[in-house]
């Protein structure tokens, strides 16, 4: 692998790892949850875990929704047991009673997170779409002038008949003809 390639990879991976947590702080923080340092660093570090091996490549919304939900229940796990685990030490025992999802708590899941799947999905669809572009103005530029092309980007017909002209509809009122003038009156 070359470096500029690893580097993408990278660049690639922190931006889902970021999106995933960042989506998953917000929306512990807002249920009323605390969180340590130590929790944030594990979960930036199950981002880079998930978001690396599939980063090689342009990815879909059908990838990134179901790898995004994956992390974001991981994430929720993490969040709900980590304060637990710390302070008595039993990880396992503490999980089933703070990790039960209410319907609310799964609605906003999901609704979070399929809006931030779709917004990545759109960012990587850009993404590619620019490097794309760019690769063909790169290929242009290397590749020296090409030989311009004259040819009108519109064909022209010339069996085209012309319009007969049509009569109006028979509701329309014409007004054409000569000016109406009052009778002169004989005073």
């Amino acid at each position: 692998m070359f470096p500029a390639a690893l580097t993408f990879r990278l660049a690639r991976a922190t931006a889902f790892a970021v999106v995933c947590l960042g989506l998953a702080l917000g929306a512990h923080l807002f249920a009323g949850g605390t969180i340590t340092w130590r929790g944030v660093g594990v979960g930036l570090a199950v981002g880079y875990a998930a978001a690396m091996p599939l980063s090689g490549r342009e990815r879909t919304l059908r990838t990134i929704m179901p790898l995004l939900g994956a992390v974001q229940v991981v994430l929720h796990l993490l969040f709900s047991s980590w304060p637990a685990a710390a302070a008595d030490g039993a990880l396992v025992a503490n999980l089933h009673d703070e990790c039960t999802p209410t319907l609310g708590m799964l609605i906003a899941h999901a609704w979070a997170a399929g809006l931030t799947a779709v917004w990545l999905a759109r960012g990587e669809a850009a993404l590619w779409r620019l490097l794309r572009g760019l690769a063909v103005r790169l290929i242009r530029l290397l590749t020296g002038p090409s030989v311009p092309n004259f040819a009108s980007p519109v064909p022209v017909r010339v069996d085209r008949e012309r319009p007969r002209h049509q009569a109006p509809p028979r509701h329309v009122i014409s007004w054409r003809g000569p000016p109406f003038l009052p009778a002169a009156s004989a005073a």
